[in-house]
């Protein structure tokens, strides 16, 4: 399976299943194009028919372009056959059950009141409630106990707000810090923050002990002060803005990212982007909303045509900026055409419910975040462990050849079949697809594909 594409002024083929990526001409282009729908003859007789006012384009030259395609072919970097259809359901059996990394529902409480929040502001559809130190200790022996040979764990501090609990994600780090070296793990700790309760001491502690931090802000000032209220109504933006420039400033270049939101009221939202960068932020994400359809927030049909162009604008801005010596970087365009993820990963997915789980105040286990409330899905708890084994075994055949729509899709490897709860908010089974979500992801990997091509391109 292959995929074509052309996208500023580059002529892109990418080959689905050997992941290869050619820049070729025009010609090429259009010769693989008809490559497995016509003779060599054929070919020929119709690019120099196409081509008959271009002298350099001769017979000769297609004939040898066609010999170049076969090459390719035959070195399995074009027209590549799927052959990992039939591992499909083996590759999640292989991990048992070991889980790598947790996300820990520190507060089901928040000090904003945000329209769009799939987490109900917190609550989770639920009661409000901190963590307690007992329960988060428990968590992370947890983790440690069902991690295997696994050295690195991952553990997310969430919300609700965790800053509403600080005192007790130090003790957590502390603690985690503390067994490391007797367990023979190690911890990476990621914190994501509405900002509003950031002060010298959380920059301190964050900046030393957090390998990344997740900063939220939608951008323009009157675009986040719309939905980023307080109980009050009020916005935000003039009091997280200054502490979020504080903290990035003192991290020394560690990871972070600006995490915005954009949704109807915003689908420009390069514009946003913009505003972040004269922030002086420069590692940005900006995720489209998933609510129900009627939500007023929600992005539309009409919509989508503006944000599939706003990724290209925003793909051209990244090009222009890095030439002026100003790059920054877009969470949803960091990919590796060499180097990664492995073949395993493209097919699972990112592991919800049986590597990464989440963990309520009250230490009960969900597949994931975005799963917590839904008691479908409660997989247990983490002093008897997973007990609804018939949800984890669900998420363990959950893989991008579950999903019979994503069969002859060319991003396939790329997205692993897609978000497992947007599937279900938008379908009803975690093995559906959220449609808009893929044609927005799909436009995504072209421009992050393009990125790439146009970066190899130059450094050649």
């Amino acid at each position: 399976m292959i995929h074509q594409y052309k996208l500023n002024g580059y002529a892109i083929v990418l080959d689905t299943c050997s992941g290869s990526v050619h820049a070729v001409d025009d010609v090429a282009y259009d010769v693989i194009e008809l490559y497995q729908q016509k003779s060599g003859d054929e070919i020929v007789g119709q690019i120099l028919t196409k081509y008959q006012d271009r002298e350099d384009v001769t017979e000769q030259d297609v004939r040898d372009c066609i010999e170049d395609v076969r090459a390719l072919e035959k070195a399995g970097k074009l027209f590549t056959p799927d052959t990992f259809a039939p591992k499909a359901d083996t590759f999640k059996a292989k991990s048992g059950n070991v889980i790598k990394a947790l996300c820990l529902h520190v507060a089901h409480t928040c000090n904003l009141n945000c329209a769009y929040c799939f987490a109900s502001q917190g609550k989770y559809h639920g009661d409000r409630g901190l963590m307690s130190f007992e329960v988060g200790k428990r968590a992370l022996d947890f983790l440690v106990e069902n991690s295997g040979s696994r050295t690195n764990l991952e553990v997310d501090f969430f919300g609700g707000e965790p800053l509403m609990n600080w005192d007790v994600v130090k003790q957590l780090v502390e603690y985690a810090r503390s067994i490391e070296e007797s367990v023979h793990k190690k911890f990476r700790f990621t914190l994501t923050t509405n900002g509003m309760l950031i002060d010298d001491d959380v920059i301190d502690f964050a900046n030393r002990e957090m390998h990344n931090v997740v900063l939220s802000l939608d951008g323009r000032k009157e675009i986040h002060d719309r939905v980023r209220v307080d109980y009050a109504g009020n916005g935000s933006w003039e009091k997280i803005v200054p502490k979020f420039q504080k903290l990035v400033k003192e991290r020394g270049g560690k990871n972070y990212y600006m995490r915005g939101t954009f949704t109807h009221a915003n689908p420009d939202f390069t514009n946003d982007i913009n505003v972040m960068l004269d922030l002086g932020f420069d590692q940005l994400s900006m995720e489209p909303v998933v609510c129900a359809p009627n939500d007023e927030a929600a992005l539309t049909q009409d919509d989508l045509p503006i944000v599939l162009e706003q990724y290209e604008l925003l793909a051209k801005d990244m090009l222009k900026r890095k030439k002026e010596g100003k790059p920054y970087t877009f969470y949803h365009y960091m990919i590796d055409l060499k180097g990664g993820p492995c073949i395993y990963k493209r097919i699972s997915g990112c592991g919800s419910g049986t590597e990464y789980m989440a963990v309520t105040p009250w230490g009960d286990l969900y597949p994931c975040h975005q799963f917590v409330g839904e008691e479908k899905f409660k997989l247990g708890n983490i002093w008897d462990g997973v007990r609804n084994d018939a949800t984890r075994e669900e998420f363990r055949s959950c893989n991008v050849y579950a999903r019979p729509e994503c069969r002859d899709c060319w991003a396939k490897l790329y997205c692993s079949g897609g978000c497992a709860a947007n599937a279900y908010h938008a379908t009803g089974s975690i093995r559906g697809i959220y449609e808009y979500g893929c044609e927005l992801f799909k436009k995504r990997m072209e421009c992050a594909i393009m990125l790439q091509v146009a970066e190899s391109l130059e450094n050649e």
